[in-house]
């Protein structure tokens, strides 16, 4: 008995500093981020537009505004990857344009190391069926004639750029370890297995049956049905002549592709009940391995909407003159920084311990609405990781 009473205080002593040294994950210490060494700090700026409408104007101030291009128009290199979310089509004039700057601030990201990921948004696909309800006549004349315009837009450099760059939907890793745009999700433990962004015109219905693998099961149905839609004798364009349709091959699943619970015209997570979107929405955010749903198509002119502490986003503000709505841009900011130790406070003292074993990485991620004279702030996420991301 009496060693057991010596030997007792040693052990309530280990005790306590077991539980102050080893927290619990809510009260896990922020790590000092490495000032040098071998690692170095992983950083992505990725800036999304929502739709632009034959508005070209419009569209170099949000660029500009966001430091993607120049004075000149030129592509700056102080972005990695632009995204636009479709509907670049339809309700003005700027048609040819829109698309020719495109296709050149394409070639101009890639040889600076990054990318412009294009959409493909409802409007393109109306009018590959011959759907020009929104089209104007003024817009028909800078393509020279109706015959022209859907030679343009189906076996012509518009309808090539839409089958070569152009997707429905676009997987976009916040780290290169997850591999390049569109890696299709596969399930790991990886604590960054979910650290990529979903881009789509409309958006994932939770209850649509051709999501996954994601995302190149929803790009497939779309490569096949703009291959049938531009293959087909093209029809006289709707209004004055009847609604052309689907072509006559297109399967059950592309009819579904282009429904409205389809990721071109479903708006659910704009316009459903808040309860109900964040209810269903971890099961989507899943599914595709992604952290934020992030859409155009439905517009709120005065502001960008972020719902569901930001896992949800909608980006569409009305950009072109057609709408009059506010000139807006989505800007996320991913850092990665690998951490040498961590500070405790142990008895009021603040000590530093070295982190042995998996290297540890602060990640932060940061995403604003960016708006002529504000920035509205959507998220702000940090948590240290453990692993090696090379």
């Amino acid at each position: 008995m009496p060693r057991l009473i010596r030997v007792l205080p040693l052990v309530v002593v280990c005790a306590l500093l077991v539980y102050v040294l080893l927290p619990g994950p809510e009260s896990l210490p922020k790590g000092k981020p490495e000032t040098g060494g071998e690692v170095p700090t992983f950083f992505r700026r990725v800036v999304a537009v929502g739709d632009l409408h034959g508005d070209l104007p419009n569209a170099l101030k949000v660029l500009k505004m966001n430091n993607v291009i120049d004075d000149n128009h030129q592509w700056t290199g102080e972005v990695d990857f632009l995204v636009q979310t479709g509907d670049i089509i339809d309700r003005g004039d700027d048609t040819i344009l829109l698309y020719q700057f495109m296709e050149d601030l394409r070639n101009q990201a890639r040889s600076f190391g990054g990318d412009v990921l294009s959409h493909l948004g409802n409007h393109e696909i109306m009018n590959s069926i011959g759907d020009w309800r929104y089209v104007w006549g003024s817009e028909i004349k800078t393509f020279g004639s109706v015959a022209e315009r859907q030679r343009i837009i189906s076996t012509g450099w518009i309808g090539a750029a839409w089958r070569t760059n152009y997707t429905i939907t676009s997987r976009l890793p916040l780290h290169p370890s997850l591999g390049p745009p569109n890696t299709d999700y596969t399930p790991s433990g990886s604590p960054l297995s979910h650290a990529a962004l979903s881009f789509v015109h409309g958006g994932i219905s939770p209850t649509f049956m051709q999501a996954t693998p994601y995302p190149s099961r929803i790009n497939n149905l779309g490569s096949s049905l703009l291959s049938k839609l531009q293959r087909r004798k093209q029809p006289p364009p709707h209004p004055p002549n009847p609604y052309p349709g689907l072509p006559t091959d297109a399967s059950k699943d592309e009819h579904e592709l282009y429904g409205s619970n389809g990721p071109l015209w479903y708006r659910g997570w704009a316009l459903e009940d808040e309860r109900k979107v964040c209810k269903d929405i971890d099961a989507v955010l899943d599914k595709t391995g992604t952290r934020h749903l992030i859409m155009g198509h439905t517009p709120t002119f005065d502001r960008q909407v972020s719902r569901c502490k930001g896992k949800i986003i909608i980006i569409d503000t009305g950009i072109s003159h057609a709408y009059g709505g506010v000139l807006s841009a989505l800007r996320i900011e991913y850092t990665l920084t690998p951490v040498k130790s961590r500070e405790y406070n142990i008895f009021g003292r603040r000590i530093r311990l070295s982190v042995g074993g998996e290297r540890t990485y602060l990640e932060r991620e940061v995403i604003n609405a960016v708006y002529p004279h504000k920035t509205e702030q959507f998220v702000v996420q940090e948590r240290e990781v453990a692993g090696d991301f090379a």
